[in-house]
């Protein structure tokens, strides 16, 4: 008993002095601050990153061409095929 009553006049402190926070305390205020981060960066990504993102897309996004035929260059007739047949006559 007395070593316990020397290590509180030593270190000058009173048994019924709270020494600080606790291991719970620091867990939920750690808690509460990851959680705090983790809103910033989902609002984050969901207003500024994804619409981006989409726009960067959209701006490398390549269309293939139109491919036009060069003026001097001759294009080939196709035969055309007659549109209409001939009717046989059922009385001959």
């Amino acid at each position: 008993m007395a070593t316990i009553l020397d290590f509180f006049l030593y270190n000058e402190i009173s048994p019924k002095q709270i020494l600080g926070p606790t291991g719970r305390t620091l867990e939920q205020v750690f808690k509460k601050r990851i959680s705090a981060i983790i809103a910033i960066l989902r609002d984050m990504e969901k207003n500024q990153t994804k619409p981006t993102l989409a726009m960067i897309h959209s701006l490398f996004e390549m269309e293939e061409p139109t491919k036009r035929p060069l003026i001097l260059e001759k294009k080939e007739i196709e035969e055309v095929q007659p549109k209409f047949h001939e009717r046989k006559n059922p009385n001959q």
